[in-house]
């Protein structure tokens, strides 16, 4: 296998849904522009409350591609 170099970004994705779809959100959006994804870690959770409700789950994530770029 060839040596390989990865560059790593952290992104939000938000959901009215679940966690989970908030990760799925940040990691399709990323698709859009990057190639060779590779890993996503979820880093941290948390829930946006408003009048004592849930109105948004949050999914920080760690997301790893190939790296491609010149200098």
């Amino acid at each position: 296998m060839a040596d390989s170099v990865y560059k790593v970004i952290e992104l939000v994705g938000t959901s009215s849904v679940s966690w989970e779809k908030a990760a799925q959100a940040a990691v399709e959006r990323a698709a859009q522009s990057l190639r060779d994804l590779r890993i996503a870690e979820v880093v941290e959770q948390d829930l946006v409350v408003e009048e004592g409700k849930v109105t948004a789950y949050r999914t920080k994530l760690k997301l790893s591609f190939k790296y491609e770029g010149g200098s």
